[in-house]
């Protein structure tokens, strides 16, 4: 902890707490009930759907067009982008893009929030950092100086409704799923397994695939790129991140909107900006050039 620092308020940490365990035990409840009940085909709607739907909050929204203006859009997508990923329950816009700014200026150095790397040496020290860049890092005190990462966004007044009604739209992320479910089957017990599973179960997924971006992609992966940190490119996130696992690669070209550059690099998220492009609801993407790619390439 640094001087700057403060203690964690309680109220965050129960809160934190809470966002941690309750998806697990929903995850628990559910494998439970399979056995006699199955998985149907509305619990896979409802848990592929809302999970797309919020990462893709998180990496095109908070991510590519808010933390590092990748591309442009209109108002109304900028704000839908907002509420989809506050719905991933990663916390409030600005914060979470105050924090993902500060990470990139002192990635993998001291400062940076999620470092897998400053947790000392030797195999327990790996597993300290892994631990710390995965989930730890959620219940340590911000930076007081996070404010001035976000000052470009605090005068959107779409944006300053967003993060303020955050709780409201976690709320609606958990109850949405629950109204569709009891709508379809025309069931309580609907209603409650489409909270379960497309509420609960895919808070949890959300949060592990993501947070999996700050851990397993500063440690595994190959690093294509020059960078000045150790992120890596890790094909099984760049699937299940819908493009974010491409670690490297975005550390290389921080501003680019598309992270997989190779042909076989799937990046869902890109494809979701191409396709607004295309719709004239975004412009102004940002690309490495070929010659940039070019000199930033490591050589072996």
């Amino acid at each position: 902890m640094t001087g700057l620092e403060t203690e964690v308020p309680l109220r965050t940490r129960i809160a934190n707490l809470f966002a941690v365990i309750l998806p697990l035990a929903a995850v628990v409840l559910g494998i439970v009930s399979m056995w006699g009940r199955g998985f149907t085909w509305v619990d896979f709607t409802l848990l592929s759907g809302m999970y797309v739907l919020t990462v893709l909050g998180i990496t095109v929204g908070f991510h590519r067009l808010f933390t590092h203006h990748a591309f442009e859009t209109n108002s109304a997508v900028a704000f839908i982008l907002g509420v989809l990923g506050s719905m991933a329950v990663q916390g409030r816009l600005f914060n979470w893009v105050a924090l993902h700014r500060r990470h990139h200026q002192h990635s993998d150095e001291p400062g940076d929030p999620h470092s897998p790397h400053l947790a000392g040496e030797g195999i327990w020290g790996v597993l300290r950092g892994m631990w710390h860049a995965h989930l730890g890092w959620l219940f340590k005190p911000d930076s007081p100086d996070l404010p001035r990462y976000v000052k470009d966004l605090q005068r959107s007044k779409a944006l300053r409704i967003v993060d303020k009604l955050f709780v409201l739209w976690v709320a609606l992320g958990l109850l949405l799923p629950a109204m569709i479910g009891g709508v379809v089957t025309g069931t309580w017990a609907g209603a409650f397994w489409g909270f379960m599973w497309g509420g609960l179960v895919r808070v949890l997924l959300v949060h592990h695939v993501t947070w999996s971006v700050n851990s397993v992609c500063h440690l595994w992966g190959r690093r294509p790129y020059q960078s000045s940190d150790q992120s890596r490119n890790n094909f099984l996130f760049g699937v299940l991140a819908l493009g974010e696992g491409w670690h490297n690669t975005h550390h290389a070209f921080p501003t680019s909107a598309r992270h997989g550059l190779q042909w076989w690099q799937i990046d869902v998220s890109y494809w979701v900006i191409r396709t607004l492009s295309w719709l004239r609801l975004a412009w102004h993407l940002q690309l490495p050039s070929h010659q940039l790619q070019v000199t930033r390439k490591r050589s072996h």
